[in-house]
């Protein structure tokens, strides 16, 4: 009949099941607590050795009070009259017994009843004990018997399984509901794991709220869902702060023809929470619907049952898509990426997906000899199969193919982080008269696309200052770098340089270039927003990229198969001129050359040509 509770499993829920935080007691009951501890601590220790998994919950419940005389009864007299013991301390002990197959409710009930009732009095005489099984705390909520579930919530919980705490924090959150929205909540129903049988210490505390909705006539069903569920949220946390249990429930709120519709589309949450739901409140809706389901009369639809078939197919559809974009897109970027980011640390400028391999290959597996070629073998993996991917060579990708590349992926990133390492000693061994250089140029490549042109070396601090830091586009501390780097240089040609100035200066170096590299690529990236025109023409949305002289257009952006591409030349005007096919890899190499240092001016003709181009009906699609 009994859960062996072994040793293992006893102090494995004493350590879930450390005393929680409680309301506070009264100042009479945190005598007696105190001074029956022990006691309570003894009684626990044997019930839950006892009984093992059997045992949910142990409470100290408020004392009863003493219930009126009839007003028709005799007055007892003096002697007939007992007095309330002032030691007296009521205790709860909640039973699971819905896996008992052995022995009937009401035996099961006898025996846990008479055996704890025994260790209590062992302990002492003043423990007396309820025993309640978990399915009459149910069976009570179904009949809308509250009046123990009250009692709970006004307990101090000794020992838990989460059960006690479900009930309590539920109980007055419902309350505190109901006092505020009676007009409107239809049902307050507990559900998850707890009610399923498989509650642990951890476990959240679901609860679903179902709103009246039909008689609404100041709001939009929408707004009274959205203002009532915000007002039951924070009461949840409230009830949370009050009880002492935190961050644990879970308030699910459904207005009343939502959740009907739900019902009638058969949503397997709808019916998990109709088989498995235990009402703590209910004004005639709940009750009768679980009937229902458990007699059978509520079936899903045959439109219902297609339409999950249905969603099946479309998961297919969609987990298929998923695999493929990880790797025409998730995968290809996550290595090529990294590898631009390492050749503008080494000094050159952003290649394009093709040159990129061979740049690599020819900078740093032969010249510098930094990397092995098992690492450029992989960027052109993830290419080539880009490549089969998106032209429709290939339909497919398999989840062991994904898992390779991922393993790929990760050597390949870990490796460039090393690369990065090497690029920054090779960096530092570089003499100050490299790093002047080098800092000076790029500053004045930042510079330029800020719209100044020939800069001197000894106005190029100057400029800084003013254009990049002072309008708070780059820290100030990188002003310091540049500084220091310059005055290193002077001393450098002076011949007055140590070399601890000439290590700090290096040092100062690798954080600005890097910094500087970064914010010129932030910057690009930008400006290349700023020169597209996005357009909705039809279920399609297509692109205009205006490159200076030179205009591309993406007739449908979201195409995977045979992406249309054209190119033409912008006049004066602004007008696009003649279209011809153009391809992925021109568009590209266009990107990489364009000088984004330059603004790009939207002129009246645009619009016409995107007329012509996507039809009248066409929409420019703003902040997309």
């Amino acid at each position: 009949m009994a859960k062996k509770a072994t040793k293992k499993t006893t102090d494995k829920k004493r350590k879930n099941n450390d005393k929680p935080t409680l309301p506070k007691m009264s100042p009479e009951m945190e005598k007696k607590y105190a001074k029956l501890k022990s006691k309570l601590d003894k009684f626990e220790k044997k019930v839950v050795e006892k009984f093992g998994d059997y045992i949910m919950g142990i409470a100290i419940m408020p004392p009863a009070k003493p219930k009126p005389a009839h007003p028709g009864a005799p007055k007892a007299s003096a002697k007939e009259e007992k007095k309330p013991n002032p030691d007296r301390v009521d205790l709860i002990v909640i039973v699971d017994d819905t896996t008992s197959k052995k022995m009937n409710k009401d035996e099961l009930h006898k025996k846990f009843s008479t055996i704890i009732d025994k260790i209590a009095e062992e302990i002492d005489k003043n423990l007396y004990t309820q025993s309640v099984l978990l399915t009459d705390i149910w069976q009570n909520c179904y009949d809308g018997k509250h009046d123990l579930n009250k009692l709970i919530a006004m307990s101090t919980v000794i020992y838990d399984t989460g059960m006690l705490s479900a009930i309590k924090i539920s109980e007055i959150h419902k309350s505190m509901v109901i006092k505020k929205f009676e007009k409107y909540i239809v049902s307050y129903v507990l559900g998850g794991s707890l009610t399923q049988g498989r509650a642990t210490p951890s476990s959240d505390i679901d609860v679903w709220i179902v709103i009246d909705d039909t008689d609404v006539k100041k709001m939009s069903r929408a707004e009274l869902k959205d203002k009532l569920r915000g007002i039951i949220i924070s009461m949840g946390i409230e009830a949370g702060e009050l009880t002492g249990i935190k961050n644990k429930l879970n308030i699910q709120c459904w207005i009343l023809t939502e959740y009907w519709d739900a019902l009638k589309e058969a949503n397997p949450v709808m019916f998990t929470l109709l088989r498995d739901g235990v009402p703590f409140y209910d004004r005639g809706m709940f009750m009768p619907w679980k009937q229902l389901l458990r007699m059978g009369k509520i079936k899903p639809s045959r439109e219902s049952i297609d339409m999950f078939m249905d969603s099946g197919r479309k998961m297919i559809k969609r987990v298929e898509y998923d695999m493929k974009r990880i790797g025409m897109d998730d995968l290809f970027y996550a290595v090529l990426t990294p590898s631009q980011a390492a050749l503008m640390l080494y000094g050159v400028a952003p290649p394009t997906p093709r040159e990129t391999v061979e740049i690599m290959e020819d900078v740093f597996v032969k010249k510098e000899k930094l990397l092995e070629k098992k690492y450029v073998d992989i960027l052109k993996g993830h290419i080539k199969v880009r490549k089969e991917l998106e032209h429709g060579s290939r339909k497919e990708i398999s989840g062991k193919e994904i898992d390779a590349m991922i393993k790929d992926t990760k050597d390949f990133m870990n490796r460039i982080e090393k690369l990065f390492e090497q690029i920054e000693e090779q960096h530092n061994a570089k003499t100050i008269d490299h790093l002047y250089d080098e800092v000076l140029t790029i500053s004045r490549d930042i510079l330029r696309g800020e719209g100044f042109d020939k800069i001197k070396d000894t106005e190029v601090i100057k400029k800084f200052e003013d254009e990049l830091v002072s309008t708070g586009k780059i820290p100030k501390k990188f002003l310091s770098d540049l500084e220091e780097i310059v005055s290193a240089k002077k001393k450098f040609d002076q011949g007055k340089l140590n070399k601890v100035e000439i290590e700090k200066a290096r040092k100062s170096s690798i954080g600005l270039i890097r910094y500087l590299v970064e914010y010129m690529q932030r910057k690009r990236g930008r400006s290349l927003e700023r020169a597209k025109i996005r357009v909705k023409h039809g279920k399609k949305f297509g692109e205009i990229t205006l490159l200076g002289k030179e205009g591309f257009v993406i007739m449908d952006i979201d195409a995977r198969e045979n992406l249309e591409i054209f190119k033409g030349p912008i006049d004066e005007k602004g007008s696009l001129g003649a279209l011809s096919k153009s391809n992925l890899e021109e568009f590209e190499a266009a990107l990489a050359k364009a000088n984004f240092s330059e603004r790009v001016f939207i002129k009246e003709a645009i619009f016409e040509d995107l007329k012509k181009i996507f039809g009248r009906d066409v929409e420019v699609l703003l902040h997309y």
